[in-house]
């Protein structure tokens, strides 16, 4: 039976990854669709240790659970009615699990803010969900935004948590916080528990998180407490590396907590297995050193570029890495040699896989016994379907080894976009997600990703992905980061263009130079065909490389080109 269709098989069929990858997953596990606070209830009743390690400072479960409940108490003594959109908008700190548990006790829907937003992109998140009122802290990077949303009228009221509960901040001394009947400390939210709390069911709406919004203004996905719990378990069923509580026993939290990645895969994950979160406010390769050599931390999941940072370090490969047992890179794409750099270093194979906004983000995870191969991404978790679908029907799977579109199913897979009834529609085909990833399987169950649909180029005629370029220049032994787009070709259509910062101490080469590298690596129709250095490259708030802001760049520069050419005004 083909890979691609095996899914549909009967009661008595099992998917190809399963009956391939047996070992992998308690792929007969059951897969938790419960309220968020049935999960941290989960939690409490099986906790070992602290639930939170933050700057020196441990809060066990016990405290953690009863401060949630005096939140959700205020809050609902505040009057904020079930289904009520509250705003989110903090760095990594206690304050964010301590709210957004809070949230899901009061009955409310939380929608993340992130402390990159553009005044423009917060104005847009707070309209679009009708979020008035806004849970914050008082750094400077957190409260006078806060309040230029207040005197602006975009929200009604601030909660605001003091810092310096915490012990000295490392990044900044906390404000302030003014004396105005809108503003008010987080501490006086608090409250006895009602006799009653708002009822809750699954499938009722929990978080609005908002996509990367590479096109366009960024789109609210609905993500009820049953993706988010079912996601929660589909992670914690793999036993790939190990049983899930020994891997997750103390894990690093660096990756934003507003972010989709760490709020399931580390924050609910963690909660839900009573295990420690070694939650951090920034990325220091230093303290990530010590929080493994020193604090013996049995998981790091982080992007691609904090794993280069790593691997940059002076003095890295004297480190002791032997108390971990995963290490995970997600968010992109992270290139093959740098991977296999990694894992020479510490010991352990990093893991790849792959999820979206939309999947909450559960989707893969790569069996160790499974060829490490550039662009790989593993197998579905257990409860998810995956199909490759093609490019011109998406109704219809195509045969095993075929590159079409990554089309997915399960209790993870998101309820729609918020209030976008037709965008919804159109994503959806006979009941599968299209991602827009495009990919291809293998005859035992294993998907490789071969780049975003939006991000293919056509050059003269063939289908270029600019990820596989990018893998290629990765193995240059100058460059740290990479990025590579298409442009307007006069005679091509398209052509590669490569956007590259170096490594320290490492000189400029020339376009030339790059092609004659990377002749015997990949095709002739993929050789950029334009290149240029940059200090640093775009990225979003959880550090993903972004291709789409180049893009952009590149177009502006086109139009502008256009419009000297005709005269006319671009705008």
């Amino acid at each position: 039976m083909d890979a691609a269709r095996d899914d549909a098989a009967g009661p008595d069929s099992q998917p190809l990854w399963q009956r391939h990858f047996p070992d992998s997953c308690r792929w007969d596990g059951d897969i938790e669709r419960i309220t968020i606070p049935e999960l941290l209830a989960r939690g409490l009743a099986r906790a070992r240790g602290p639930l939170l390690d933050f700057r020196g400072r441990q809060i066990g479960f016990p405290e953690f659970a009863a401060r949630v409940e005096r939140l959700a108490a205020g809050l609902v003594a505040a009057g904020f009615a079930p289904g009520t959109v509250i705003g989110l908008h903090l760095p990594n700190t206690p304050f964010h699990p301590l709210a957004f548990f809070a949230a899901a006790r009061a009955g409310l829907t939380v929608v993340h803010l992130s402390g990159l937003d553009a005044p423009r992109e917060l104005v847009h998140k707070l309209a679009t969900t009708r979020a008035r009122a806004l849970v914050t802290t008082n750094l400077p990077g957190f409260l006078p935004v806060a309040l230029s949303l207040l005197d602006g009228g975009q929200i009604d009221r601030v909660y605001v948590g003091d810092d310096a509960e915490w012990g000295p901040s490392p990044i900044a001394e906390p404000l302030p916080v003014p004396a105005r009947p809108d503003v008010v400390p987080l501490s006086g939210l608090e409250a006895d528990p009602p006799e009653t709390w708002p009822a809750r069911a699954p499938d009722d709406v929990m978080l609005l998180q908002f996509t990367g919004g590479t096109t366009g203004l960024p789109k609210a996905a609905m993500l009820t407490h049953a993706n988010l719990t079912a996601a929660a378990s589909m992670y914690r069923l793999w036993c790939d590396d190990g049983d899930d509580d020994a891997v997750s026993t103390r894990v690093i939290c660096v990756l934003p907590l507003f972010h989709i990645y760490a709020l399931t895969t580390v924050l609910l994950r963690c909660t839900r297995a009573g295990n420690t979160i070694l939650l951090r406010q920034r990325f220091d390769p230093a303290e990530i050193v010590e929080d493994i050599a020193v604090r013996r931390a049995t998981a790091f999941p982080g992007v691609p570029t904090m794993w280069i940072a790593l691997l940059n370090r002076p003095g890295i490969e004297r480190i002791d890495f032997s108390s971990l047992r995963s290490c995970m890179s997600g968010g992109a794409p992270l290139a093959f040699e740098v991977m296999n750099r990694l894992t020479r270093l510490m010991g352990v194979r990093l893991s790849v896989g792959w999820g979206m906004t939309e999947t909450a983000p559960a989707g893969t995870r790569l069996p160790k016994s499974a060829d490490l191969r550039p662009g790989v991404i593993g197998i579905p978790l257990p409860g998810v379907a995956m199909r490759i679908v093609s490019l011109d029907d998406p109704g219809r799977a195509v045969p095993t080894g075929e590159t079409g579109e990554i089309a997915i199913r399960g209790p993870n897979v998101f309820a729609g976009y918020f209030e976008k009834p037709e965008e919804s529609q159109a994503a959806f085909r006979d009941g599968w997600f299209l991602t827009g990833d495009l990919g291809r399987v293998d005859a035992r169950g294993v998907f490789e990703i071969v780049d975003r649909r939006k991000n293919m180029i056509i050059s003269g005629g063939f289908n270029v992905y600019p990820v596989q370029i990018e893998s290629a220049i990765y193995e240059h032994p100058d460059v740290a980061e990479v990025i590579v787009i298409g442009i307007p070709d006069a005679y091509r259509g398209q052509a590669a263009k490569a956007f590259v910062t170096l490594k320290t101490r490492a000189e400029p080469f020339t376009l030339e130079a790059l092609q004659d590298f990377l002749g015997s690596r990949i095709g002739r129709h993929e050789i950029p065909r334009a290149l240029e250095f940059r200090d640093a490259l775009p990225r979003s708030p959880a550090g993903k490389l972004l291709a789409s802001v180049l893009v952009a760049e590149e177009a502006a520069k086109e139009a502008h080109t256009s419009s000297a050419k005709t005269g006319q005004d671009p705008i």
